[in-house]
């Protein structure tokens, strides 16, 4: 990381010096975004406020602190790269379950009272992402974000014990939504609070009184399946308690284990069996013994001797979507600017099974969180806040429609080759499937199409590795300053900033007139858009990776961009330039054209937007010139 830009300072470096008036304690009767729930949607998208010092932020949570014990585990492959953005990776991945292997486990053959194990996978395809998919308690996920809050400049803490009980919107000025709050702590119980604000997110649930405000609703069915789930502290001979295990008993239901971080604890997704009008109330009150007796026989002829359980519940599977995720369309259908949001359980639910609850309302977060401070610090017309909607609505459906597909698969018998008249999956179809899905479960299947912030096609061919549309997937490479190995993508942090990754020219002629144009042209998108007086890079970051191996590269051959002089003392930044990895080359694992390069651009949220020729400077200026004011 870099620090000291505009002068020494001992300490910590994560901790940002805090911006004038922080911290504040007293609720303020204007704010710019009012965040209501502190869930991981709300604390990833306050977690990327944060580092925005001018932006007003506040998060207020019904509940007396912060989350003790959470109900999500699975963290993505996909999550844990956007946590690398905050810094967090590090901490995440030392104290997390690693999820190396999936076993599957069926009735044996010869006797079908037992089971037997039938497949073992890798969880992840080699090369998918630098990150493993992991476990660890949503609460901590969540204490990770809270500590990026609280050491950004704003010193950011939520507001607890204060619930939302009335959003709306008057457009009266600038702070055009008016939030009722109610204290829900013992000594002001029921005292109200107002609060006016530019922004609302509303990250409250699947019962959400902001989605209530704007007219949406949760459309969807349930699967009419329950599963009970528990952590737990056992002692058994199951063989495979420290692997993720799919289990398929003959009779008895189906059972998933995720082991969690710690090596000692274990989740238990125990099938309750099918759900009716009949049953559903007894099934709600199914008692923690009945889970714990109901996993014991999936597992036979091994044996369950559960110790302590840390946590249960009982859940009916369902997934459900709502049409929109803001209030741009008024009840009579036409359009104005959004002012509400929903992100997370308060406009998308799902099933357990696939991981995706928590992962996807934390990319909800991510994707709306740099758009509202490219907004509200002027940089970006307010029409770039209709994207939000537009993008993780279709999103949110098709890993819906999936959901829906494992989530079946996973509750559903197995098949019986001596009845096969009965139906069931077959194992073998559930492990296949199981692989096939990987990309889903990894949290790498989002694909944007084409609109204000993905551009089409045309140029792919210059670089087929980075996906109009899909996050940008990282390579090793090394820094040629310091003859470092570093992840190129690594070098990205949530910060709102776009990046420009310029991939040389056989030659480097065309990357050195990309910097030149950039630099000093008139007609130059980046010298059009920073605001004055600001860093060369505050909003368009330029790196380059070159063909030579980086000892043949000399830094005083390279363009002055690359090495641009930043802050108050004119300090020269040293991490632009990259060379290809001695062991992994970059241009041929992301399919890079050697002779005529490729810049390729990368949205904050880290998906690529566009890849372009290293010429294509009007196509370039383009694209942006929706996205941005121009100075």
């Amino acid at each position: 990381m870099q620090f000291h830009l505009d002068g020494f300072r001992v300490g910590d470096p994560t901790i940002e010096p805090a911006a004038e008036g922080a911290p504040r304690v007293d609720m303020p009767d204007t704010v710019d975004v009012l965040i209501v729930g502190s869930g991981p949607a709300g604390l990833v998208l306050a977690a990327q406020l944060s580092q925005f010092p001018d932006i007003r932020t506040r998060v207020v949570e019904r509940r007396d602190g912060p989350l003790r014990m959470g109900q999500a585990d699975g963290v993505a492959c996909r999550t844990v790269e956007m946590f690398n953005a905050f810094g967090l990776s590090d901490r995440l991945l030392r104290e997390a379950y690693w999820v190396n292997e999936t076993v599957f486990w069926r009735p044996d053959a010869n006797d079908r009272g037992a089971i037997k194990r039938t497949g073992r996978v890798q969880d992840t395809e080699t090369g998918m992402s630098e990150f493993p998919h992991v476990i660890v308690n949503q609460a901590r996920v969540q204490d990770y974000l809270l500590g990026v809050m609280h050491r950004s400049a704003q010193r950011l803490e939520p507001d607890y014990d204060l619930e939302a009980v009335d959003v709306q919107r008057d457009d009266a000025g600038e702070y055009p939504v008016r939030v009722t709050l109610r204290r829900t702590d013992a000594a002001r119980l029921g005292e109200e609070v107002t609060v006016r604000a530019r922004y609302v997110v509303g990250c409250d649930g699947a019962r959400s009184r902001v989605r209530t405000a704007i007219g949406q609703a949760l459309h969807g069915d349930a699967a009419n399946h329950a599963w009970g789930v528990m952590d737990a502290l056992a002692v058994t001979d199951f063989p495979d308690i420290r692997l993720k295990a799919a289990i398929q008993s003959a009779s008895k239901g189906n059972l998933l284990i995720i082991p969690r971080e710690g090596g000692y604890l274990v989740r238990f997704y125990v099938d309750l069996g099918e759900v009716t009008p009949d049953n559903r109330d007894t099934i709600k009150q199914t008692s923690v013994d009945h889970i714990i007796e109901t996993a014991q026989r999936i597992l036979h002829p091994y044996s369950l001797d559960v110790k302590e359980v840390a946590w249960f519940s009982v859940y009916e599977v369902g997934q459900r979507l709502t049409e929109r995720f803001d209030d741009a369309l008024t009840a009579d259908g036409s359009a104005r600017e959004p002012r509400i949001f929903i992100a997370g359980d308060a406009c998308h639910t799902h099933s357990a099974k696939a991981g995706q609850g928590m992962n996807v309302s934390m990319q909800d977060g991510f994707n709306l969180g740099w758009k509202l401070g490219a907004v509200l610090e002027g940089r970006s017309d307010a029409n770039l806040l209709r994207t939000y909607s537009d993008e993780r609505q279709p999103i949110a459906q098709e890993l819906i429609d999936f959901d829906k597909e494992w989530s079946a698969m996973m509750a559903a018998p197995p098949k019986d080759p001596d009845h096969p008249e009965l139906g069931g999956v077959d194992p073998a179809e559930l492990q296949a499937y199981f692989v096939r899905a990987g990309r889903f479960t990894a949290g790498l299947a989002t694909h944007y199409r084409a609109g204000t912030l993905t551009g089409e096609t045309t140029h792919q061919a210059l670089a087929t590795g980075f996906q109009i549309g899909t996050r940008f997937h990282s390579s090793p490479v090394v820094r040629v300053a310091d003859a470092k190995p570093v992840h190129l993508g690594h070098a990205a942090r949530a910060d709102g900033r776009w990046r420009l990754y310029a991939f040389s020219d056989a030659t480097r002629s065309a990357l050195h007139a990309l910097c030149e144009h950039l630099a000093t042209s008139p007609d130059s998108v980046l010298r059009g858009i920073t605001p004055k007086d600001a860093d060369v890079d505050s909003v368009l970051d330029l790196r380059a990776v070159l063909q030579e191996p980086h000892r043949e590269v000399r830094l005083d051959g390279l363009p002055s961009l690359l090495l641009p002089c930043k802050g108050r003392y004119g300090l020269v930044d040293y991490e632009k330039a990259f060379t290809s990895d001695a062991t992994t080359d970059i241009f041929h694992e992301r399919g890079i054209d050697r002779e005529r390069g490729a810049l390729v651009v990368v949205r904050p949220d880290q998906y690529v937007a566009h890849v372009l020729p290293l010429d294509a400077y009007e196509e370039l200026a383009s694209f942006f010139r929706p996205i941005f004011r121009t100075r």
